[in-house]
């Protein structure tokens, strides 16, 4: 008779807390090499049985602190292991983590570390970041806005404190833009998704930028000059109080004086930015939150000569101006939030925001042109006169209530949301052009305009939104499990419509390797029509006018993403590769023309189509001490119009690959170097005023390489000079940058010619050449 002896349990139990003597709920406690562990409590105690072994390595891990191990021989009945982890260690002078941190869920956390040492064309730090992140391509160095796997820029949303914020309307160009609304120096944390994103956000179809400024203990402040401008911030704070308060001015007048248009350029950019937040008690929390924007563009156009073709064929564009440019963009948003916490796993925010815009553009522009061949023949000769006279106010208001409450496996977020929006606009604008003492178009009978545009409108609607969010998580013997899953229930009163969105995202994680991550997502997004894309229009005899949809309905965009993720290391540096895969079906859409930066829609719900590729990111210290990437992107986007062939959308871009790297000059931390580089797949692109079927050109690929240098001209982050002037500053940095380094002529847009003979040109409108930049930043 074989006798078999029983394996003997052993019960592990304990308790973990952080440094501060806080529990850490959702800890994880796992034995190593087996399928046995736990995941806290509440109150940061754990508790399992798993078979008793002669050797026992017990793991405690949590994102964002160390990882501890405990070793237990043999170990019988119980054992009780109280553990503290340590916060991940930092690097002050630079703020950098020393481990990578797995991304169960869609949302990416964007490094900002470096943020201060690149140069900035745009004026938008923290989009220009954006722009190298898998998935995200852009096509314009003077503009903050970015395309997400095939969507247009209206499908991206941006929140700064959870409150969803916005842009100008009537902006055309980069030039006008002006500043970004979201202000770097106070930014404590990026995270963007690119799809598949939770149900808490709301109503747009490709991205999400998630933004939350600081809430600074003690005192710190910096002030910095460019060639392009000029910024300053400071903040100050303890454990119950905070204040931020930053400025910010900007011009590109520099920048613009390398176009092929020469004349005198007067942008003149500037905001105020303040971030308040009191906690007068453990229970209560009041945040407050005010921007003001004034950003006035002045240009008077002189000449512009501009070569294009290729080495057989080549043409030469000149042009005289006369005439003017003044626009102004003035917005102001303010938000209020009364947080009361019920305990540490309950908690209810009030939210109240305002936005508001007075936007004004106006031109009277003539020209006197000539296109000639190689040899000097003149192809057309002629003039033009260009009139705008446009006004638009928009008012956004909204009054929300968002929630959140935790369970030992379960994080479950709510909210409720009611938004009023009014837009008043009146527009105004033609285009008359004249070929070798021909009016165009030339009827021989009459004068026409080429272009007759007039309108004035006012749209008044209510949004009504909720949502419901749990996020699960679950130890097995085979890994970890983290599901994401909630919904979106919301109704609009301009058409009566109301829509039901659900999402969920479900990340692996193999016990055998919990360096490797695998997710999927899914979920039905809605975008509620705006008011541009709500703008339809009509044209008799060559004048055209606008009047609102009200059948318009939401475009629907249903994703399904299949991603991966794996940590590594290289010589002991960490370094993260990522896959995503995705698929979007795209119906009811509104298809739209995209002229410079302006979207300009339909006004119709007809049209369908799809997004299909594939995303690849590798993240980490290439070099010791400094986060490097390069994201490669492969996208195919097209639409069927009324019915039709499919035509490409006109974010249909094959091919993106971004490259952003920093470095330190060998044994020294003074000097620093960082490249961005963008490669972009040319975009479809026709004659102005035409369907998009007749969008069956490519412009050229965008090609661009920035790079900054930068030497720390002072080194006080640890407070070794305490007397003199230097004891006032942490950091004085001095900087050069080489903006479009290669000089290489990018197109943004076409300006077509049209001869008598109703042939037609597209003469290409370059973007900026090499530009140096020269800047400096004093960090106290």
């Amino acid at each position: 008779m074989t006798l078999v002896a029983a394996a003997q349990s052993v019960v592990i139990k304990g308790k973990v807390i952080d440094d501060q003597k806080s529990p850490l709920e959702l800890a994880q406690v796992r034995v190593e090499g087996t399928g046995c562990g736990a995941v806290c409590n509440l109150k940061g105690e754990f508790r399992f049985s798993c078979e008793s072994a002669d050797s026992m390595v017990v793991i405690f891990s949590m994102i964002g602190y160390e990882t501890r191990r405990r070793v237990l021989n043999n170990p019988v009945d119980s054992v009780t292991l109280n553990v503290m982890l340590p916060s991940a260690g930092y690097e002050l002078g630079e703020v950098q983590v020393n481990e990578i941190r797995r991304q169960t869920s869609t949302m990416t956390d964007v490094n900002m570390a470096d943020m201060k040492h690149m140069g900035n064309a745009s004026g938008g730090g923290v989009e220009r970041l954006i722009t190298s992140q898998a998935g995200v391509s852009t096509h314009n160095e003077l503009s903050s806005q970015y395309n997400v796997r095939g969507g247009s820029f209206d499908e991206n949303s941006v929140y700064i404190n959870g409150i969803e914020v916005y842009r100008p309307l009537l902006i055309r160009s980069g030039q006008q833009e002006g500043l970004s609304i979201i202000n770097p120096d106070m930014v404590e944390s990026i995270g963007f998704s690119a799809g598949g994103f939770e149900a808490k956000y709301g109503e747009k179809m490709s991205s999400v930028l998630d933004i939350k400024y600081k809430k600074v203990k003690g005192f710190e402040g910096s002030v910095s000059a460019s060639m392009l401008g000029a910024s300053a911030y400071v903040g100050w704070g303890n454990d119950k109080f905070s204040m931020t308060h930053a400025l910010r001015y900007k011009t590109m007048k520099n920048l613009l004086s390398t176009t092929d248009t020469k004349g005198e350029y007067d942008p003149k950019d500037f905001d105020y930015q303040t971030y308040w937040s009191w906690t007068p008690s453990q229970r209560w929390t009041i945040d407050l939150m005010g921007v003001i924007s004034t950003n006035d563009y002045d240009f008077t156009p002189k000449n512009r000569t501009t070569k294009f073709g290729t080495s057989e064929v080549m043409r030469e564009f000149k042009v005289y101006f006369d005439g003017s440019e003044k626009d102004k963009f003035h917005t102001y948003f303010g938000a209020f939030s009364l947080t009361h916490n019920f305990n540490k796993m309950n908690s209810l925010t009030f939210n109240l925001s305002a936005f508001k815009t007075t936007e004004r553009e106006t031109y009277d522009i003539n020209g006197e042109y000539w296109l000639s061949g190689e040899d000097q023949s003149s192809l057309a000769i002629g003039t033009y006169h260009e009139h705008a006279r446009n006004r638009l106010n928009a008012t956004v208001m909204s009054t929300g209530l968002a929630g959140r409450s935790r369970f030992t496996s379960h994080d479950i977020r709510y909210g409720l949301l009611y938004k009023t929006e009014k837009v008043t606009e009146t527009m105004r604008e033609w285009e008359m052009r004249d070929s070798a003492g021909y009016s165009l178009p030339h009827t021989g009978d009459r004068l026409d305009l080429i272009y007759n545009f007039a309108s004035r409108n006012e749209e008044k609607s209510n949004h009504l939104e909720f949502y419901l969010q749990d996020t699960w998580r679950k130890e097995f013997d085979e890994g970890s499990l983290v599901v994401n899953y909630g919904a979106r229930l919301t109704h609009w009163n301009w058409n009566k419509e109301t829509l039901f969105s659900p999402r969920a995202t479900v990340a692996f994680t193999p016990a055998s390797n919990d360096n490797l991550t695998y997710r999927f997502s899914t979920g039905v997004y809605y975008q509620t029509p705006f008011y541009k894309e709500m703008r339809d229009t009509i044209a008799v005899d060559g004048n055209t006018t606008a009047f609102l949809n009200k059948d318009i309905k939401s475009q629907r965009s249903i994703h399904f993403l299949l991603g991966m993720e794996y940590k590594f290391r290289v010589d002991q540096r960490p370094f993260k590769f990522t896959a995503e895969a995705y698929y979007k079906a795209l119906s009811d859409l509104i298809p739209y023309n995209i002229d410079n930066v302006r979207v300009v829609y339909y006004g119709g719900n007809i049209s369908k189509g799809y997004a299909a590729g594939v995303d690849m990111k590798l993240y980490g210290e290439f070099v010791p001490g400094t986060d490097s990437w390069v994201s490669v992107g492969l996208m195919k986007t097209e639409e069927k119009i009324n019915g039709g062939a499919y035509v490409p959308r006109p974010t249909d871009q094959r091919l993106n690959v971004s490259l952003f790297f920093s470095d330190y000059f060998p044994n020294t931390d003074r000097w620093k170097m960082t490249i961005q580089g963008h490669y972009a797949g040319g975009l479809p692109f026709g004659p102005p005023h035409s369907g998009r079927e007749k969008q069956v050109f490519r412009m050229s690929s965008y090609r661009r390489v920035d790079l900054g240098l930068s030497y720390r001209l002072l080194k006080n982050d640890d407070r070794h000079i305490y007397t003199g002037v230097g004891k006032a500053f942490r950091n004085i940095w001095l900087g050069v940058d080489a903006f479009n380094i290669l000089d290489i002529n990018n197109v943004n847009s076409y300006y077509w010619v049209t001869d008598i003979t109703n042939n037609q040109y597209a003469v290409p409108n370059y973007l900026t050449g090499r530009q140096i930049n020269a800047r400096i930043l004093f960090e106290f």
